[in-house]
């Protein structure tokens, strides 16, 4: 029995971790991170299958942390499906790396490796190579800007190739 718990806790701590010979961004700014992002493309997961127009709205929590609202639409069910979390740094705020939530006590990685001086668009990993989002304050990317972060998660060993580029056409 204390295998199996020493199992749980040891995947419970790798998933806040930062993947293999990725750099959290430094100088970090949540003030200027907070508001709404549009998700530009994404790794396939089953917790986003077949969703569009994804968006994420971070906003602070009363305790410190950011509250997090994912939200996307599924067009087999004709329905917008929400989940809220909760984030809060690993290490320090200047740093690119939180922690977050939507299951109660366990948390997984949200490592921000690129955002722009402007903190117009961002590159964003989990715990591992698994995952990566293409996140943009708007429902488009220049394609320079696409192809920059397209390249540099491609040098940084995540398959480019399985991204998944989400539509915003107002069709919903």
């Amino acid at each position: 029995m204390r295998l199996i718990i020493l199992v749980i806790i040891a995947a419970l701590t790798s998933c806040t971790g930062v993947p293999d010979n990725i750099k959290p961004v430094t100088n970090f700014e949540l003030s200027r991170y907070l508001g709404k992002w549009y998700e530009i493309a994404r790794l396939p997961h089953s917790f986003e299958e077949g969703l569009s127009h994804v968006t994420a709205q971070y906003s602070l929590r009363e305790d410190g942390g950011v509250k997090v609202i994912n939200r996307g639409y599924n067009k087999e069910e004709q329905e917008w499906d929400e989940a809220e979390g909760k984030a809060y740094f690993v290490k320090d705020e200047n740093t690119g790396h939180l922690k977050v939530s939507f299951f109660g006590p366990f948390y997984a990685s949200y490592v921000i490796i690129n955002v722009d001086e402007n903190y117009q668009h961002a590159l964003v990993t989990g715990p591992d190579r698994d995952y990566l989002w293409l996140l943009s304050r708007t429902p488009e990317l220049s394609s320079d800007v696409m192809e920059k972060l397209v390249e540099q998660a491609a040098a940084l060993g995540y398959p480019v190739n399985d991204l998944i580029f989400v539509k915003h056409e107002p069709d919903v």
